[in-house]
């Protein structure tokens, strides 16, 4: 089983900003992504509004991994405060260890039982480490796995390389010292 941090990172990544490739495009498809992850039961079917949760819930969490970036305090962006407001859980002593747990079933339950992935990330020391690429046009959601935990780019050798390009080649026409076109 994935920990905290790789699920949420995964159901971020289920929507591609670069290539606007949307894996979660329809109702079935949600209810395949959340069925092979052990979030939901066999016999259950998405509806249009799971949907549009799941969609607030994606785009709210990606709001959220960007602030992750600085380390400083963190205000819930709105819409990821909607969307979990529409999920609820309850506080359970499992194992003697408390836990969130969903109190819906089906779908709803199966995003309230990711939208309890956050505080468990938080508990295991990963969700800091849990961030979105730096490069506007990418937002590709990673773990960073750097020592002191600067990594800004989910790939240095494409993203990262870039945004340096660009910098480079701003700084140079800044400088008058760019070649004519």
């Amino acid at each position: 089983m994935t920990g905290p941090a790789e699920l949420l990172r995964d159901f971020v990544n289920t929507y591609d900003v670069e290539g606007d490739a949307d894996e979660l495009a329809s109702p079935a498809d949600l209810s395949v992504w959340l069925r092979e992850r052990g979030l939901t039961g066999d016999g259950d079917r998405a509806s249009d509004e799971d949907l549009a949760v799941a969609a607030h819930l994606r785009e709210g969490l990606r709001a959220a991994l960007r602030r992750n970036h600085d380390g400083g305090p963190y205000d819930g962006p709105e819409g990821l405060e909607a969307a979990l407001a529409g999920l609820p859980v309850r506080v359970t002593l499992s194992g003697g260890a408390p836990t969130l747990e969903p109190v819906a079933s089906g779908v709803a339950g199966g995003l309230a039982r990711l939208a309890a992935q956050i505080p468990a990330a938080h508990a295991d020391g990963t969700w800091s480490r849990l961030k979105v690429c730096a490069e506007s046009t990418c937002q590709w959601a990673f773990i960073d796995s750097s020592k002191n935990r600067s990594r800004s780019w989910c790939s240095m050798r494409v993203c990262g390389n870039r945004t340096k390009t660009r910098a480079y080649r701003a700084r140079r026409q800044a400088d008058g010292t760019a070649r004519p076109s």
